[in-house]
This record gives structure tokens, C-alpha cells and sequence, in this order.
């Protein structure tokens, strides 16, 4: 390049293209190649060069993800391939009517077992991605199908998002479809410093991962721990394009993006149920969200001659999972006394059905978490409830507030024994000063006592 010495240039390109190769072994196969120390002196050297030369500064350079000048406000793009929902299914006998369906119009017999391809629904935001000859140039979200935002200075911070293709044999024109989602363990993390800085915790992934890409300026984005999961293309040019979803979803991983793990190709409609029940199970040990599974007629000319009804394939469906968050009617508070004097207070809830389960109560932990979420009896509020994890409150839905609502007020006294309640700086939970003194601590103390592994026939041997 012009001014720039040939052994400076050929080892810029070399340190761009080790970088690029680490991004995608960390972020894209979760597999690090080099310790971060390692990994932050090739970054510097790379902003060192393009510091001197800033004509080697591209927007494919990784140095990029940063951030940059914030904008007014987002412009507006229009999807050339529309964007579609998918019907859903909530039922093994919504998934069989669906398998009819498609035999019926391609003219198969009811016994032959069609390919399906199957994917983990993320819960999360959907976006389009446009690369012209294998460089990033736009990214979008959904929208309502046919329009969306312009979201590209965002998208490009996301180290899961390649800002160029992997290879040399790549389309000329690539649109990848993904979801855009923020783990939980990142989510738990925003959550906890964002409490810890006095500000306003989000109320589930899902929410954290829109409102980040919703960032005016790129350098917020840059900060969120964001991934996007790679799930379909929409535009699509090169002489030669796999013949099945599945195929596409390979092509698209060697091509540097993240495709799911648990992303599988069966025959037949029982072994989607199969899968669906697999999935299901393992579905709160994932570091994700998803609220169902997606299935797809695999081959491309079978989607092809299937079509599209209103707005959505006749050729995919999303197989639902059960809530993870329902809405119901706070009744009740009830403080309970625990074995080391913690006050816990329990939300008595109007009976509801969520995360497969009838919810009655949830925790709302402590005074502190009370008034960040400024909830009152009477109030209509979001239950969440993952898995295994105790039901909590996560939101108060203030424009359902009644006139008789009532606000929720820690007591300082006990309710069991009345002695005083405390709280010591620096910690979150009151804590009854009783001891022994109050009935429910002592209950708790014995019940804990009876039941450590302590307490065996070694110490009660007889005599």
C-alpha cells in the first residue's frame, strides 16, 4: 500500500488475521487459543501500526469493535427477502397436524419420514446481515418483517459477529439471519453491577439484549456481553448453494459464524418430539434463554414447493415451550424468620401457571430489592420462574395499579418474637437480634441441626 513499507503491511495483515482466528476460537467456538495477556499485546501492536498508518484502519478491522459516534437516531431499512414469523405449535398434536400438512401438499404417503431440521428457539432479538464480497456492510433488525433499523454500528462491536467471511469461497452477496441474545451469566453480571451503581437492573435477557442493540451510541453496545447465533440466510448469490437447511447452517459455521450445538437433523415427526423432550430437559442448564424449538423441512426444494401462507413458511414451525413468565396479582407479604435471624419476605401470589408449574408464592428477598422494584399489595406483577430457581417477582406492571394498592413496608420487629430488627452496614438482609430468645429461630436451629449428615449413629451410639 501507498507510503507503507511491504514488511510492515504483510505483518499487519498477518497480526489482523491471528486476531480475527482467536475472536472466533473465543467468542464463536468457545474454545480460547491464547491467554488474554497474549491476546491484549497483539491488539496493541495491531492499534500501534494502525495508528502510524491510518489507512490500514478499515471497518473490517478488528480494532473496530469499539464503538463509534453516537447517532440521532436509527434510519430505516427495507428487507429484500422478507422476514417472516413462524406458527407455533404448543401440542405433540399441533406437530402431527403440521407434518400432515406437508405431506398432504407434496403428495407423500402418511408413513414416509420426512428430514427435518431442528434448532433451539433463542430468546432474543432477530437480525439480518449483509456481507458483499465477504465484508460486513449492513446489519438490521427484524423489524416488521419488511422494514427494519439500521443497527450495523452496533452489530459490528458483537466479537461473535465475523466483520469478515472466513475463507476465500464465499458468496457474492450473503444475507445471514441470527439471533442476537445476551447469556446468562453476562445478564446476571450487567445485573449485578448495575445494582451495585444504583441503577436499573433489567427484567430478563431477552429485554437486556434489545435494549442494548437499541443503543444510540455504539460504545454502550461495545460494553454489553451480547453473541448472535446464526439460523438461516435470506439473500443468497454464488453459483453453489447447499441443498439442505442443515447444509447451510455447516457452511455458515466454517464461514465464521456461531451456530447452535444442539442444532440436530432427524427423519420423521416423532423423532422431532424426541428431540423437542431432550431439549426440554436440558433447557435450564443451557447459558441461554430459548422458549422453544424450531423444526424445518431440511431439503430447500421441499421448502420451495411448499411456499408461504399470510406471513409465515408452511415449512417450519416453532414448537413452544412452556412460560418462563406470566403476569398474576400480588395478594399478600408474609415475613419469615430464618434459622440465623433473616428476615425473608414472601410474595403470596393469586395461583398461576408458569415454567410448568402452579406458582403460589415467590421471594422478594430483602427491603432493598422491595424498593428498587416499588411493588405494593394489590399489585399486578411478572413472575418469573426458571427451572429449578425459586419464583421471584421480577417487575410491577404500575398502569394495572389499583387506587386501594398498598404499599409493602419491612417491619422493625420481628413478627415471631418482637425483638428488634437490625441491619448491619454493608449487608442487604435485616436480621431478627433474638437468637434463641425467638421461636422460629430456634425452630430453624433445631431443624438444622436434625438434618446435617453430623448427626449420625457414629454420635448417638448406644451404650
Amino acid at each position: 500500500m501507498l507510503n507503507i513499507p511491504e514488511a510492515i503491511y504483510k505483518h499487519y495483515l498477518r497480526l489482523k488475521s491471528e486476531i480475527n482466528q482467536h475472536n472466533h476460537t473465543y467468542y464463536v467456538l468457545d474454545d480460547p487459543s491464547v491467554p488474554d495477556s497474549q491476546y491484549d499485546r497483539l491488539m496493541r501492536e495491531l492499534q500501534e501500526i494502525e495508528q502510524q498508518y491510518s489507512q490500514l484502519c478499515t471497518p473490517d478491522s478488528p480494532s473496530q469493535r469499539v464503538g463509534g459516534v453516537a447517532l440521532d437516531s436509527f434510519s430505516q431499512v427495507k428487507h429484500e427477502v422478507p422476514m417472516l414469523s413462524l406458527d407455533n405449535a404448543f401440542s405433540d398434536q399441533d406437530m402431527l397436524d403440521f407434518d400432515r400438512r406437508i405431506k398432504d401438499r407434496i403428495n407423500v404417503a402418511p408413513s414416509e419420514h420426512l428430514s427435518y431440521a431442528c434448532e433451539p428457539k433463542l430468546d432474543g432479538v432477530a437480525v439480518s446481515l449483509i456481507y458483499q464480497k465477504g465484508l460486513l456492510i449492513r446489519g438490521a433488525t427484524r423489524g416488521d418483517g419488511t422494514v427494519g433499523e439500521d443497527i450495523t454500528a452496533n452489530v459490528r462491536t458483537i466479537k461473535s459477529i465475523p466483520l469478515q467471511l472466513h475463507g476465500d469461497d464465499h458468496p457474492e452477496l450473503l444475507e445471514v439471519r441470527g439471533e442476537i441474545y445476551m447469556p446468562r451469566a453476562g445478564f446476571d453480571k450487567f445485573n449485578r453491577k448495575a445494582r451495585k451503581l444504583g441503577e436499573k437492573p433489567f427484567v430478563n435477557p431477552r429485554n437486556a439484549a434489545a435494549g442494548s442493540l437499541r443503543q444510540l451510541d455504539s460504545k454502550i453496545t461495545a460494553t454489553r456481553p451480547l453473541e448472535m447465533c446464526a439460523y438461516s440466510v435470506g439473500q443468497y448469490q454464488s453459483s453453489h448453494k447447499p441443498d439442505s437447511h442443515f447444509a447451510m447452517l455447516n457452511l455458515l459455521g466454517k464461514l465464521g459464524f456461531k451456530i447452535n450445538q444442539h442444532m440436530k437433523q432427524v427423519a420423521g415427526i416423532d423423532a422431532c418430539e424426541d428431540y423437542y423432550q431432550h431439549l426440554a430437559r436440558q433447557r435450564d442448564q443451557l447459558d441461554y434463554d430459548i422458549d422453544g424449538i424450531v423444526f424445518k423441512v431440511n431439503d430447500f426444494k421441499l421448502q420451495e414447493r411448499l411456499g408461504f401462507v399470510a406471513k409465515a413458511p408452511r415449512w417450519a414451525i416453532a414448537r413452544k415451550f412452556p412460560a418462563q413468565e406470566e403476569m398474576t396479582r400480588l395478594l399478600d407479604v408474609e415475613f419469615q424468620v430464618g434459622r440465623t435471624g433473616a428476615i425473608t419476605p414472601v410474595a403470596r401470589l393469586e395461583p398461576v401457571f408458569v415454567g410448568g408449574v402452579t406458582v403460589g408464592n415467590a421471594t422478594l428477598h430483602n427491603a432493598d430489592e422491595i424498593n428498587r422494584l416499588g411493588v405494593c399489595v394489590g399489585d399486578t406483577v411478572i413472575v418469573r420462574r426458571a427451572g429449578d430457581v425459586i419464583p421471584q417477582i421480577v417487575k410491577a406492571v404500575l398502569e394495572k395499579r389499583p387506587q386501594d394498592a398498598v404499599p409493602i413496608v419491612f417491619p422493625e420487629r420481628c413478627p415471631v418474637c418482637q425483638s428488634s430488627v437490625k441491619r448491619i452496614e454493608g449487608e442487604a438482609v435485616a436480621r431478627c437480634t433474638g437468637g434463641l430468645f425467638c421461636g422460629a429461630q430456634t425452630k430453624e436451629a433445631i431443624k438444622h441441626f436434625a438434618s446435617r449428615k453430623a448427626v449420625s449413629y457414629t454420635h448417638l451410639t448406644l451404650p
